[in-house]
């Protein structure tokens, strides 16, 4: 059986024996049931994975482990950063969740002009902890040990600023004239991707967005609804930039 993941703090400067409290022990312990001798794995969720073996449990809450070997992961390049539209509901965890899964290194929530959904305030903050929850856990199903990073909700004046930074910057829209699927992407470097909300980049961004350097591409035959389409892209981008390889 493949190893279970659990995050905590910090890695660096761990001993060879450690304990997993708080809720991360307690599902370690009351719901995983792990015993003496399964191997676990743990990460900061920044690239630092410990592989371990359970030598013993304390109460409902607190795993033993035994640290066998210590690990880091280099950054993937090129990065791939994806600027998501808010999209209604629940559909932006769904978002978050499926980007974390296909390996996105970065997600900026973005207050477009023409979402439905506003993050003001507290329910603004609130939306934003739950996106980072989100990807906190999907993380962890998927077994990475870099999480992606949730910025905080970013202006189009503040896209436009990502996208001019970039080595690769691309907004998704069918006015696009190239298939994203042709273009010819950078070895290295950042990848900025955005995806606009249900109805659509409104003229006044497409237009800041391109004196920003980035271009206007379709990515297929068919509307992806736009807690979709950024996970489509990014495997595609993901898949043709060699990082599945």
């Amino acid at each position: 059986m493949t190893a279970p993941v659990f995050v905590v703090d910090r890695l660096d400067g761990i001993g060879p024996e450690f304990v997993l409290d708080g809720p991360e022990g307690r599902h370690a312990v009351s719901v995983k049931r792990l015993r003496p001798g399964e191997a676990v794995v743990l990460t900061d969720g920044a690239g630092r994975r410990a592989q371990c073996e359970v030598v013993g449990t304390e109460g409902k809450d607190r795993l033993l482990v035994q640290v066998t070997s210590l690990s880091e992961e280099p950054p993937e390049a090129p990065r791939i950063t994806v600027v998501q539209a808010l999209p209604k509901g629940d559909r932006g965890e769904l978002a978050v969740e499926t980007m974390t899964e296909v390996g996105v290194d970065a997600i900026v929530p973005w207050q477009a002009s023409r979402c439905i959904t506003q993050w003001k305030g507290d329910r603004g903050l609130k939306a934003l902890g739950k996106w980072r929850a989100t990807a906190r856990e999907a993380g962890k199903q998927s077994r990475r040990v870099r999480f992606p990073e949730v910025a905080d909700a970013a202006t189009t004046k503040q896209v436009a600023t990502l996208l001019a930074k970039a080595d690769f910057a691309a907004v998704l829209h069918e006015s696009g004239e190239e298939p994203l699927a042709t273009v010819e992407l950078p070895a290295d470097g950042e990848i900025v991707l955005v995806v606009g909300p249900e109805g659509g980049v409104a003229p006044e961004e497409l237009t800041l967005f391109a004196q920003a350097g980035a271009k206007a591409f379709r990515l297929g035959r068919t509307v992806l609804r736009t807690s979709t389409a950024g996970t489509a892209a990014a495997a595609l981008l993901l898949g043709r930039s060699g990082r599945w390889s």
